[in-house]
């Protein structure tokens, strides 16, 4: 390994600490035993103490953890020296069907999470916090429970700055930043066109920080420990820990927390290690990239490592698939489900990504024309750089690394038909359901 991959230190539990101490949620008694209050800066020096808040999160290398991997001290000062004054928006959506690290943050250390905003809302002198939530059944006690700790905290005095918990629709594309600030306008939870980005002019026309909820709990502890105890773990490139999703053919599923840089073949091994002998890897989520199983081990779980392969941590998914599942199938199954859940606003979702999904379910599952093999990469780089926002360009990472991590099996597919994989249950948790546009975007 490079200097600037190696890990400095072992494993360390931060985000989860509670949990591995005492098993269960942090109520506020709990969160306030343990850390005490949020070290908010003080009314008297305001600026300079804003000012210092800031210097902190940039030392610290904190980047973001809900998939764009943005240097979250760089978002604070452009928020902050933007014109007007500035909105924070909390965003615990999780739109990405095979993550469960936010839901599982909210749910073991939600004050962690509200120390978070209420810092980064008085690091850019914020008047106000939207905290975002999916809207519905599968997580309803939880925003529920979040609501009353929001308001818990309000009447013991620990938050300056009023907090506003909202429920919005849960589809693939609501939990996209400008989704978020479009829906605060009063409009449909769909992304918008940019320029400009929310930091410049997000809600009301305000500058508005957007962050995701484990971004900001990070935050939290780096106010509190200082920016040589965060950058004590992870890499130099990459500092501190991270929640990771890890899935399929592994002992121990579930959310675990790894510094950044730990090789994927580690990360596996903390999730118990392989079930069953290894096809591929999905790094990133449904936006992801396909890794094979030769290569992916050794790969570190850091930016700039994996976008030397075409790849990016994204939402902290890892799922091992197995090499009697068909990647294809997988791909194809998602690719059904990201034409489905587009907002449908721009031509290469409208018709580039339907007509890509239809093609890799004729490769799945069918009998491909004598076409397809030519017609099948070219429609695939279309759909990349032309979208009005990042949709297409995350479903056209994840056919294209399938189309190349899968080679051997799309040669079999086109000479043979289906393999027996494609018959096999799904390893990728791809929900059912109606479409986005037939369910409602307010």
């Amino acid at each position: 390994m490079t200097q600037t991959t190696e890990l400095r230190q072992s494993t360390e539990h931060r985000l989860l600490r509670g949990w591995f101490e005492t098993g269960g949620p942090a109520d506020l008694t709990e969160h306030l035993r343990r850390y005490g209050p949020a070290p908010l800066p003080s009314e008297r020096g305001a600026r300079q103490a804003r000012a210092a808040l800031l210097q902190t999160v940039e030392q610290a290398g904190l980047t973001g953890r809900g998939g764009a991997a943005f240097p979250t001290g760089r978002k604070l000062r452009a928020v902050a020296e933007g014109r007007g004054r500035p909105v924070v928006v909390v965003n615990g959506m999780e739109s990405e069907p095979a993550s469960r690290k936010d839901e599982a943050l909210l749910d073991l250390a939600p004050h962690l999470v509200l120390d978070g905003a209420a810092l980064a809302a008085a690091a850019v002198d914020a008047t106000v916090i939207h905290l975002c939530l999916p809207r519905g059944s599968a997580r309803a006690t939880q925003v529920d429970r979040l609501t009353r700790a929001v308001a818990e905290r309000w009447r013991a005095g620990l938050d300056r700055i009023p907090v506003e918990v909202h429920r919005l629709p849960h589809h693939y594309v609501s939990s996209e930043e400008t989704s978020l600030v479009q829906w605060l306008n009063g409009g449909p939870a769909r992304p918008l066109a940019t320029p400009p980005r929310p930091f410049e002019k997000g809600v009301d026309r305000r500058p508005t920080l957007v962050d995701n909820v484990e971004t900001l709990a990070h935050l939290a502890l780096i106010a509190r420990y200082g920016p040589s105890w965060f950058r004590g773990t992870g890499t130099a490139d990459a500092p501190g820990t991270t929640l990771l999703t890890v899935s399929g053919a592994v002992h121990a599923p579930g959310v675990h927390e790894l510094p950044l840089g730990t090789p994927l073949g580690a990360v596996l091994a903390a999730a118990g290690g392989t079930s069953r002998p290894l096809g591929a890897v999905l790094v990133g989520g449904f936006f992801g990239s396909w890794l094979s199983a030769e290569q992916a081990p050794a790969v570190p779980f850091a930016r700039p490592e994996l976008a030397a392969l075409g790849a990016g941590p994204g939402a902290g998914v890892l799922v091992a698939l197995p090499a009697d599942s068909c990647g294809l199938a997988e791909t194809a199954r998602v690719l059904g489900f990201l034409a489905a859940q587009s907002a449908r606003q721009c031509g290469p979702c409208r018709f580039g990504l339907p007509a890509v999904a239809a093609d890799f379910h004729q490769l799945a599952w069918g009998r491909p024309d004598a076409e397809l093999p030519a017609r099948l990469p070219h429609r695939v780089e279309l759909l990349a750089g032309r979208g009005a926002c990042r949709h297409p360009d995350g479903a056209s990472r994840l056919a294209a690394t399938a189309l190349a991590v899968f080679a051997a099996d799309v040669r079999r597919h086109l000479e043979t038909g289906p393999c027996p994989g494609a018959a096999l249950p799904p390893v990728l948790p791809v929900p059912g359901g109606p479409a986005a546009d037939e369910v409602g975007w307010r």
